[in-house]
């Protein structure tokens, strides 16, 4: 059985039920859901969609080299630079982590990599920009993110100086970018992002939704009530959610009944650390480092999130 088929069936239940179907949907917590679902998509698809093209033609068309001779030679001094340099990078946590591996593979030194990885998901232009849009009364948001998600990156990077072993890594390789003309890997690259940072957005955008739905107000106060009992949630529920950074913006603006800081932690610790994140770091660089540098970073950009809330909002 073919996709036509399947559609073809599908058709056919729609037929056969459509009284019952078409009952359920006039109830007022399926629009209720469908509302905020179809919202949140409509303002995040134009940022992913321009953040995936963006992000694929600095990957395929941007000499790899690059990096490695624009960054200080002294490691310390070279976190600090790679950390910056993503907010001229536009692009998602789903393509920083490849174009992260090829830094590491043409020489870059790992822990500036790293703090590449944490920080160009996080302080690019469109994501500063969507930020903006999703919380026009709140501009400080804006400020708060970008500063805090710089601040996390840079820490990550010297604590790997630290603390970190080259045999935690293995050296990642793309073929769908290197053994293609630059016209196939572009598309291949755009293909594979959409696949990934869309599939979870429209997930993330339907547990939203339900959220808006199904939680019980009254739950969802009660942890707003909690300074630190909010921030713990969001930051694990960023986790879950797995947002592209592109589109979590819109996410935390439904989440009103939480405090600014409560909405900074989910934005800033979303990128960094969740469950997609998690299993693309351990594909590309190894189970061993994944599960070392995932917790840390979590614990990480919850304190920092939390302090520049408190400093900031």
């Amino acid at each position: 059985m073919g996709s036509v088929e399947v559609l073809a069936a599908l058709l056919i239940i729609l037929i056969i039920f459509r009284e019952p179907i078409a009952a359920a949907l006039d109830d007022p917590r399926i629009q209720t859901w469908t509302t905020v679902f179809v919202s949140i998509m409509v303002q995040a698809v134009p940022f992913l969609v321009f953040g995936v093209l963006l992000s694929a033609v600095i990957a395929v068309f941007v000499p790899r080299s690059f990096w490695a001779k624009a960054l200080p030679r002294h490691p310390a001094l070279a976190v600090p630079a790679a950390s910056a340099a993503g907010v001229v990078l536009p692009g998602c946590e789903c393509g920083s982590v490849p174009i992260a591996g090829s830094l590491i593979r043409r020489g870059v030194t790992p822990a500036a990599a790293l703090a590449f990885l944490l920080a160009a998901p996080a302080v690019n232009p469109i994501v500063l920009t969507a930020t903006a849009v999703a919380f026009p009364n709140n501009p400080e948001m804006v400020l708060a993110r970008g500063v805090a998600s710089l601040i996390v990156a840079m820490i990550m990077g010297w604590l790997w100086l630290r603390l970190g072993r080259t045999e935690w890594i293995r050296m990642p390789r793309r073929p769908e970018l290197d053994d293609a003309s630059r016209g196939r890997a572009f598309w291949a690259a755009v293909r594979h992002d959409v696949t990934h940072a869309g599939g979870f957005l429209v997930l993330g955008a339907m547990a939203a939704a339900s959220i808006n739905v199904l939680v019980p107000e009254r739950w969802l106060q009660t942890l707003a009530d909690n300074a630190w009992l909010s921030i713990l949630a969001l930051a694990l529920l960023a986790v879950l959610l797995s947002l592209c950074s592109e589109a979590d913006a819109f996410v935390a603006a439904s989440l009103s009944q939480f405090s600014l800081t409560s909405r900074l932690v989910f934005l800033v610790v979303g990128p960094m650390v969740d469950l997609k994140l998690i299993s693309m770091q351990a594909g590309v660089f190894g189970r061993r480092f994944a599960f070392r540098f995932a917790p840390t970073t979590f614990v990480v950009a919850l304190l920092v999130a939390a302090g520049a809330g408190t400093v900031l909002l």
